[in-house]
């Protein structure tokens, strides 16, 4: 045996350095098996909801939790802690994922971001006028705004399984839709379904959106400070009449979406660092017990973090626990809808349920297809390449999955009404189903007959 030859180690993290994926890449990758399993959550509520367990299940939702210390605490059934709470985590992902589209992604090139613009409107105002048709007045008139939502993990989802009948240029223009979607539903929440407002608690939110903006100017990037004023913004928000969720999203545009290195300085650093890393390693090859080439290491590993932008940081790490936690649990709270197979008669003539599936299926294609058409044959913008209207459609049509979304809505609707509650979520999770598999079997087909 040679004496001198070395033994090779292979660690997994090594494969690190092969795997470089864009944002857009990693953002599509997570939502799609997001999608996976927020499917999967979802047919487990349904089956609990409508099995031996429906009582336990929801006796469960409505068990109080309280925080806090004595003279000030909030005490919340869990179904609120998770729709109020948790889901101001998941907005504060989807702020990062905005604020990153408008500012470097698909939606900061204005030739590139006027036809998914265009169409992200559409599909929101037609599917309100659907909704109206069959709810003109009264109090479920409230839930014009549920049709307008897209589930991007749900879309992503469905579209990824057609792999490579797709062209990658559909995945992005899907993402870009989506992002400007939530954006207009994150708007609609706002104005629209908010009820009484507390001004002393509005302006205490106010204050600390300011103290975040000064940090933000003054060139903080740790993200505690960030986080503790976040938390501050979110308890002012709940207390505001304005829906606390949205405290996701206003800190989410406060973080600096600049790095602190600029990549001329940065390289310089770098080089230095790595040559300093090489000259401790000939004396001394054991990382282990060689303090200055881990120390090196170290500081190295401190300034790629510099190098990144803490937004991005923050979006990477973020979407993990928002992607395959809260989203997950929200579907396990409230796609649990028991259907009573026998009033299915009333159920599909309900206007609720109608306007819903009229506005999520029909509006959502009218709206996403149509205007890009219009938008199209005006010469405003023109299809990405690659892209046809065979494309749009089957995109428009993914677009009526309105699941995560729709239901949050829907849940700020009809908080005062249980059996509008019940229709709207019915009539939600049947058009999205109904919307995802037509979109999926649109595209499968229409890719075989342009491929014989």
């Amino acid at each position: 045996m040679n004496k001198t030859t070395k033994k090779e180690f292979v660690a997994p993290w090594e494969k690190a350095f092969d795997r470089v994926l864009t944002p857009l890449e990693e953002f599509i990758h997570r939502q799609t098996t997001s999608g996976v399993l927020l499917m999967l959550c979802a047919v487990v509520a349904l089956y609990v909801a409508n099995s031996q367990w429906n009582e336990a299940y929801h006796h469960l939702l409505e068990l109080p939790f309280t925080i806090g210390v004595q003279g000030f605490q909030l005490s919340k059934s869990l179904h609120h802690w998770i729709n109020d709470g948790l889901m101001a985590m998941f907005f504060f992902v989807v702020g990062l994922e905005l604020k990153r589209e408008i500012l470097v992604g698909e939606l900061a090139d204005p030739k590139q971001a006027v036809l998914p613009i265009v169409a992200a409107i559409g599909g929101m105002l037609v599917p309100v006028f659907f909704y109206i048709i069959f709810n003109p007045e009264g109090h479920t008139l409230n839930g014009w705004g549920v049709p307008m939502a897209t589930d991007i993990a749900f879309a992503l989802g469905a579209l990824a399984l057609l792999g490579k009948r797709v062209p990658k240029n559909l995945l992005t223009f899907l993402v870009a839709l989506a992002i400007v979607d939530d954006l207009g539903a994150v708007l609609v929440i706002a104005l629209f379904y908010t009820e009484t407002i507390n001004i002393p608690a509005l302006a205490i939110a106010a204050a600390m959106l300011g103290l975040l903006v000064s940090l933000n100017l003054g060139g903080i990037r740790r993200p505690l400070p960030y986080i503790l004023l976040g938390v501050v913004l979110w308890i002012a928000m709940l207390k505001s009449g304005v829906h606390a969720t949205l405290a996701g999203i206003f800190l989410a545009f406060t973080i600096p979406m600049r790095p602190k290195y600029d990549p001329e300085r940065f390289l310089s650093q770098i080089n230095g660092m790595v040559d300093q890393i090489k000259r401790a390693y000939r004396r001394e090859e054991n990382i282990v017990i060689n303090d200055e080439m881990r120390s090196r290491v170290r500081a190295l590993g401190e300034g790629v973090l510099l190098m990144q932008a803490p937004a991005q940081i923050l979006e990477r790490k973020m979407h993990l626990p928002s992607a395959y936690l809260v989203i997950p649990i929200f579907s396990l709270a409230n796609a649990g809808i028991p259907i009573d197979w026998s009033s299915l008669g009333s159920i599909v003539t309900h206007p609720v349920s109608v306007g819903i599936a009229a506005g999520l299926v029909l509006g959502k294609l009218i709206g996403i297809a149509g205007f890009s058409w219009v938008a199209v044959r005006l010469g405003l913008t023109s299809l990405p390449h690659g892209l046809n209207f065979k494309h749009i459609v089957g995109v428009a049509l993914m677009g009526g999955i309105g699941f995560t979304m729709s239901i949050f809505i829907a849940e700020l609707g009809f908080a005062h009404h249980a059996e509008d509650l019940l229709m709207a979520k019915t009539g939600i999770l049947f058009a999205s189903a109904l919307a995802g598999v037509s979109g999926f079997l649109w595209l499968y087909f229409t890719y075989k007959k342009s491929d014989e």
